[in-house]
């Protein structure tokens, strides 16, 4: 039986309102969606926050860019490992209790890694010392921290009509890109020389914003503990708890086990959702690696580890204003389903690419760095509810989980690739993350299925 709301706003949102779509389907309140986001919006904006400082920090300590890059893989290889997990437990204790485990562990790491920093930042412990403890303290990011997104994921999904999906999915995503505009705004103000914090300014300033984040889930989100399994039109929970519909066209009813089997990679369903995101998720890591350092080079900004914060922090800035752009408008202005949005996606991020990878100014390091991520604004979402309604309610867990752990995969030797390759020639790294972009567009084209199939509006 479904709760009632709580006090915040229970007016529902028009991309997720489709009262008419049908028996079994259900909608999320703007109170509660406004939760959720915010907790991805937190993670988002304090990662992104770090990036834009790590280049400068690496430079103070005299650390190669490499072992930068390098120092973020341990998490990813975690994230990689244990995203599926965490998914697979939101579906038997719940999606809140998976987002407040992200969060906690989001706010613990970046205390650490703040922490670490400073103390190496100050010569209490030598370069090499900082970057092994930097990595321990982002491995709890990588362990704990993607306990979050498969449950937000999961818990949208399992409550949108199929018809809306992409436009739900690409909501809870730009969050994300929102994220990533708040991020590099208030970097450079978290800069702060009182007890010479400096530049880890960031990572205290937004493990506070996440504390404040999983206070207001614990008071605001009900607790949505299933009481026993999914089965038929209904899985039911504990008072304070919406009921997991399922919608036409997604199970039959009284057909859908009560556990469903495990979901692999390989599932003929998703292995091509799958494939795209991978491939694509390295382009997109690898010009995230790279940006950084490339804003530093290209302005010749070594010298200033602080003043090359700023910019670095600028031009990210201006990629995720484009991610808000495809998220917030285009897609829902053209309704965009999840095939146009991957393969339009990935080949304006190539051309993007090629404008970053040749230009020494920071207007075109600014333009070519947003078209590139307006096209991966446009790829995220599509491969997200892609491989969303590949499968029944039942697993939404599941895929939340495989999606997470895809994202995670992408960030284990990527960036590091990317930055390695552009320390030998420039146009290496450019050049691969082009061609990884194009190798997503032929494949996708032949492979992924069509918007109408995946919606249920084939004729």
């Amino acid at each position: 039986m479904a709760d009632a709301e709580p006090d915040l706003e229970p007016q529902r949102p028009s991309a997720l309102n489709n009262a008419s779509s049908g028996a079994g389907q259900s909608s999320i309140s703007r109170g509660r969606m406004t939760l959720l986001f915010t907790v991805m919006l937190v993670t988002a904006a304090g990662n992104t926050a770090m990036q834009s400082v790590m280049p400068s920090i690496g430079t103070a300590l005299q650390v190669n860019d490499v072992w930068i890059s390098l120092a973020y893989s341990w998490s990813a290889l975690l994230w990689v490992v244990c995203a599926p997990i965490w998914a697979r437990r939101s579906d038997k204790r719940g999606r809140k209790s998976m987002m407040a485990l992200g969060l906690t562990g989001f706010v613990v790491s970046m205390v650490l890694c703040g922490a670490a920093l400073w103390a190496g930042l100050a010569g209490f412990m030598t370069a090499f010392w900082t970057l092994i403890a930097f990595a321990a303290a982002r491995s709890l990011f990588g362990g704990f921290g993607s306990a979050a997104p498969p449950a937000v994921q999961a818990y949208v999904a399992s409550r949108t009509p199929r018809a809306e999906r992409t436009n739900a999915l690409s909501l809870i995503a730009s969050s994300f890109g929102l994220g990533t505009v708040i991020g590099p705004v208030l970097a450079p103000l978290m800069v702060v020389t009182f007890l010479g914090i400096g530049l880890v300014g960031p990572f205290l300033g937004f493990a506070l914003l996440g504390l404040a984040a999983l206070v207001l889930l614990r008071l605001y989100l009900p607790n949505d503990v299933p009481q026993f399994a999914a089965r038929g039109q209904a899985a039911s929970y504990s008072s304070g708890s919406e009921g997991l519909e399922v919608d036409e066209g997604d199970d039959k009813a009284n057909a859908q086990p009560a556990t469903p089997a495990r979901l692999k990679w390989t599932d003929a369903r998703v292995r091509p959702w799958v494939f795209a995101g991978l491939i694509g998720g390295h382009a997109h890591a690898m010009i995230m690696g790279i940006t950084g350092f490339l804003v530093l080079d290209r302005l010749n900004l070594r010298g200033d580890p602080e003043q090359g914060a700023t910019y670095v922090s600028l031009v990210l800035a201006f990629g995720a204003v484009a991610t808000l752009l495809a998220q917030w408008g285009l897609i829902p202005r053209f309704k965009m389903g999840p095939r146009v949005a991957t393969l339009s996606g990935v080949l304006v991020a190539a051309f993007g690419t090629a404008i970053l990878g040749a230009t020494s100014e920071l207007f075109g390091l600014s333009l070519g760095y947003a078209i590139a991520s307006l096209g991966f604004g446009l790829f995220r979402p599509g491969t997200t509810a892609g491989t969303s309604l590949a499968v029944t309610r039942a697993e939404q867990g599941q895929a939340s989980g495989i999606v997470a752990s895809v994202a995670g995969a992408s960030f284990i030797y990527a960036p590091a690739l990317g930055v390695w390759l552009y320390g030998l020639n420039d146009w290496l790294g450019f050049g691969l993350v082009i061609v990884l972009c194009l190798i997503v567009a032929i494949l996708g084209w032949r492979g992924l299925q069509s918007d109408a199939k995946l919606t249920g509006k084939e004729a």
